[in-house]
């Protein structure tokens, strides 16, 4: 990865106490887990944006070919 940045947080005392577990728990440094944390809700805010991006232009679509089957009636007519 590229290079890093120190960063300064203020959490809660009980995400700290389970950072600090997990941190033991799994051997991870806190700034690992931090960074994953992060990469994590990154990604998962990312793909939920995609998913209304795309729900909207499905119903554009399904406009778009609405009326475009109303404009070829008409002209069958």
């Amino acid at each position: 990865m590229g290079a890093k940045r120190k960063v300064s947080l203020t959490i809660d005392k009980e995400i700290y106490a389970a950072i600090e577990e997990a941190s033991e728990t799994y051997q991870i440094a806190k700034s690992q887990l931090a960074q994953e944390a992060f990469r994590l809700w990154l990604k998962k805010e990312t793909e939920a944006l995609m998913a209304k991006d795309y729900e909207e232009m499905a119903e554009e679509d399904k406009a778009t070919a609405d009326l475009t089957f109303d404009a070829q009636r008409e002209i069958l007519k």
